[in-house]
């Protein structure tokens, strides 16, 4: 058995983990299970109960069943969350009540456990739990992985600290090219399971009749080509993180297992008769509306709900400009050395044109378009013309420069762009009558363009011809 620990408050020695439950032989078999690992254990058998232990003692760990004789087990989870924040907290539901153990991931518990309590699978738990508030080293380079210093990156930042010491699923939306996988990486690299497997998985290069094997493996011989046996990526990721990038891609065939997956955190392989526990964290992204496609009937609203316990939204990147120049000269840098060379530098001229573009791919296209220009410069400054840019996505609209003293001596930079773009939008429905396809081009950008910039700016005109609803959307 362990030493008892003391709290850093000077609250008085308690042991590691408290266990909560009414439930006299399953406190048992928890705390007889508990002290098989060493770990010194209190008992409660009510709220009341464990709020009084709770606010006398420090514990490293509570775990708590969600019916109690005299409340919820989501009460305990909401104590700790407001008044011991640095003890992480599980909780045991009843078979198939996914709904209460989402909702205690919501409140801030740290994982949960369905009965019947596995015995492998709290231990697992517990090992988890124990390792979150271990003094940890942070890889220097999860930090550059999310480059910038704009407010938008700075709450992103903060909210994957927080996501880090939790086991709840995390759901990351944004736009294709903003960084989710980075940042499903960085919530990885940064929590308890840093040490294990990260294995990321893109759900729309998978052929259908190939998930159910790649997903959950299969043994020697349950199909014509199974050799040998093989596991699937639940079992790759075990111990780690699971990343399912373009989630929204699953045949709805494979969201009903996926979710049973899930939910039990157990799998089958094909051929096989036995299920065996896996544990996994999993991180999902898309670019896509999933709510949306719940709405259409194209994704499963159970799953939805399981996926996102937790959302982590990455800003676009024409959302977060003040950016746009240490990522470009980070981008740089990085490229440069990759190839061996001394890294160019941008001209005042090429700065300003990255900061009027729209960048509809994000880091991603700022990435690719600093790549073909550190291929085809030949001195060692990038100037606009190197850059290639794409003048329908240009917000600048116009041949004159961009005054960008004038623009922040008077107002934010993005401001100022959005003022000059609305003016220049509006000029050109004054002279086409209101008609956006004959306005796209006066300005010299395609009708896509011009719909993408009038919605972003909240300008909502009318269609006020037939031309307007021309092939060209």
């Amino acid at each position: 058995m362990t030493a008892e620990t003391v709290d850093r408050r000077n609250k008085t020695k308690v042991a590691d983990v408290l266990v909560v439950d009414d439930e006299d032989d399953i406190r048992e078999l928890i705390e007889l299970s508990l002290l098989r690992m060493g770990l010194a254990t209190d008992a409660a058998a009510s709220v009341a109960e464990a709020r009084a232990k709770l606010a006398a003692g420090h514990y490293r760990m509570c775990l708590t069943d969600m019916r109690l004789g005299d409340g919820e087990g989501l009460e305990v989870v909401e104590y700790i969350t407001e008044h011991c924040i640095d003890t992480p907290v599980a909780v045991i539901t009843a078979h198939g009540s996914m709904d209460n153990a989402v909702a205690a991931l919501k409140a801030g518990a740290f994982d949960y456990l369905s009965k019947p309590v596995s015995l492998e699978q709290l231990r697992a738990l517990v090992k988890s739990a124990l390792e979150v508030h271990k003094p940890q080293v942070k890889p220097e380079k999860a930090a550059a992985n999310l480059t910038g210093e704009s407010a938008a990156m700075a709450q992103v930042r903060s909210l994957i600290e927080r996501l880090s010491r939790s086991q709840a699923p995390v759901y990351i939306s944004g736009e294709s090219g903003s960084g989710k996988e980075r940042a499903a990486r960085l919530i990885h690299s940064l929590g308890p399971r840093a040490e294990k497997p990260f294995v990321g998985v893109n759900c729309g290069a998978i052929p259908e009749n190939l998930m159910e094997s790649e997903f959950f493996g299969y043994r020697k011989g349950a199909f014509t080509g199974a050799e040998s046996d093989r596991d699937g990526f639940f079992q790759a990721a075990n111990g780690g993180t699971l990343f399912l990038d373009e989630v929204a891609d699953l045949p709805l065939t494979m969201q009903v297992k996926l979710l049973r997956a899930i939910q039990e955190k157990r799998v089958r392989r094909i051929g096989d008769t036995q299920e065996i526990a896996v544990d996994v964290r999993i991180v999902s992204a898309t670019h896509q509306n999933l709510k949306e496609r719940v709405e259409q009937g194209r994704f499963r609203q159970d799953l939805f709900y399981r996926l996102n316990v937790i959302e982590l939204k990455m800003p676009a990147l024409r959302d977060r400009r003040d950016d746009i120049p240490v990522l470009a000269n980070s981008i740089l840098e990085r490229l440069s050395a990759e190839a061996g060379m001394r890294p160019p530098h941008l001209t005042k001229r090429a700065h300003e044109a990255l900061l009027a573009y729209s960048f509809p791919g994000n880091v991603r296209e700022l990435e690719n378009i600093l790549e073909r220009a550190l291929a085809l410069v030949l001195g060692d400054e990038i100037d606009i013309e190197d850059l290639h840019l794409d003048p329908g996505e240009s917000e600048g609209l116009g041949s004159a420069p961009i005054d960008i003293g004038a623009a922040v001596g008077s107002t934010a930079l993005q401001d100022y762009l959005d003022n000059v773009e609305r003016q220049a939008i509006v000029e050109a429905l004054g002279k086409t009558s209101g008609n956006r396809t004959a306005a796209a081009r006066v300005l010299g950008v395609t009708f896509r363009s011009l719909r993408y910039r009038m919605e972003r700016l909240g300008m909502k005109g009318e269609k006020n011809d037939k031309s307007d609803s021309g092939d060209e959307v």
